[in-house]
């Protein structure tokens, strides 16, 4: 009678047991969606569509993906800059980073072709997002004086690249720790037809542009 009743014990744990770890994987498959992603369905979609008349949703403009580069010419000479500045993008971007190398030698810089001189990072869908949150939330307007963005950047492809002095705007990074000031580029690909639908797409993001100068 015993025996029995330490296996039906048994048996109950291994079930709860079960039924815990299926609703912890249920709650770790949930993800959130980020902020400016579901503002860009529900609200950026329907605004740009009347806007421009689009006959269909296809013909929305969209983020595809943020490029980060980061150049660390002083490497050639320190190699620990450059393994400083991989993981300054890495506690920044949350991604691994890839490290790029020279393309040829340039001898009065002392550079040999295949010296590592900088970093790059591409995010896409959620982390995409979640960063563009975190730089018009937080980072830009700690940006000393910040008046807004010029939007002369744009490539005349649709792509706009902002360029950055100082990486410590973000609040990732701690600025006692920070050796040497490295300022980094942040290009934004989208695959608008114009730079004026894709200034609208981010100044519909909440991008804080200085005036707007695209025709």
């Amino acid at each position: 009678m015993a025996k029995k009743q330490n296996q039906e014990k048994t048996t109950k744990e291994q079930k709860s047991a079960s039924k815990a770890k299926a609703t912890e994987k249920k709650v770790v498959e949930e993800k959130i969606t980020p902020r400016l992603y579901d503002k860009y369905r529900k609200e950026i979609v329907p605004n740009l569509m009347k806007q421009y008349s689009y006959k269909s949703i296809m013909q929305v403009p969209k983020l595809d993906k943020i490029v980060l580069n980061m150049g660390v010419g002083d490497a050639v000479q320190d190699p620990k800059l450059l393994e400083e500045a991989v993981k300054e993008m890495e506690v920044i971007t949350g991604q691994k980073v890839s490290v790029r190398t020279s393309k040829k030698a340039i001898s009065n810089f002392k550079l040999r072709e295949g010296m590592k001189i900088g970093a790059k990072v591409t995010l896409r869908r959620e982390r995409m997002y979640e960063f563009l949150d975190r730089l018009i939330s937080v980072a830009l307007p700690r940006v000393r004086d910040f008046r807004g963005i010029s939007d002369k950047s744009f490539d005349g492809h649709g792509n706009y690249t902002l360029g950055l002095k100082e990486q410590f705007i973000f609040p990732e990074i701690n600025v006692d720790k920070v050796n040497k000031v490295l300022g980094m580029d942040i290009t934004f690909v989208t695959n608008a037809e114009s730079d004026k639908e894709a200034h609208d797409l981010l100044v519909a993001f909440g991008v804080p542009f200085r005036k707007k100068e695209i025709n």
